[in-house]
């Protein structure tokens, strides 16, 4: 923000009318966006409720889209008032890089699973154990694979895990040959 100055080090009536202005044009953009945020968001819950989506994901998508427009409005607001293009541009570098550390640990179990799923170590019907978890295989999916328990419960096992932890996949039992044996 520059300001005109007189004589004494007064800033000129101009000078601060022009500001306020600024400021005004920052206060409608970020009212705006107030606006347009709870449009969207009602917008994309119709659309999700249509497409039967869970109530509760639908109430989250809500809120975060609501969240992030109003972010997006008050950097663009930010800059308008100060007269800086700047702001805007250091609020969508650090959406970008929020953003990149939030889907981190989700692409590194897609792609773990495409490896899995690619190399077939492991198959429906396996028995593994690694870590603490024992279980059968009983679904290989991109991002995650399913164990049934012993005691059976399922477990919900990242591909990460499988991917960069030791596994053990245990051989079958004479005792279980025999039990998948045809009868003769």
């Amino acid at each position: 923000m520059t300001l005109a100055v007189q004589r004494g080090g007064v800033p000129s009536v101009d000078a601060i009318t022009t500001d306020a202005i600024y400021v005004a044009v920052g206060l409608v953009f970020l009212v705006a966006f107030v606006l347009a945020a709870r449009l969207i968001a009602r917008f994309v819950g119709e659309h999700l409720r249509r497409r039967n989506v869970r109530s509760d994901v639908v109430v989250l998508s809500r809120r975060v889209l609501t969240f992030v427009v109003i972010i997006l409005g008050v950097f663009a607001a930010l800059g308008f008032a100060v007269q800086n293009a700047n702001i805007p541009l250091l609020g969508l570098l650090l959406a970008t890089v929020v953003a990149a550390f939030g889907v981190q640990d989700l692409l590194r179990d897609y792609v773990s699973g495409y490896y899995v799923l690619l190399e077939r170590h492991v198959r429906v019907g396996d028995r593994i154990s690694f870590d603490t978890h024992i279980g059968t295989i009983t679904d290989v999916r991109l991002r995650v694979t399913l164990l049934r328990s012993d005691e059976g419960d399922v477990i919900v096992v990242p591909n990460s895990e499988l991917f960069t932890k030791p596994i053990r996949i245990h051989g079958t039992t004479p005792e279980e040959e025999a039990k998948k044996a045809p009868p003769a």
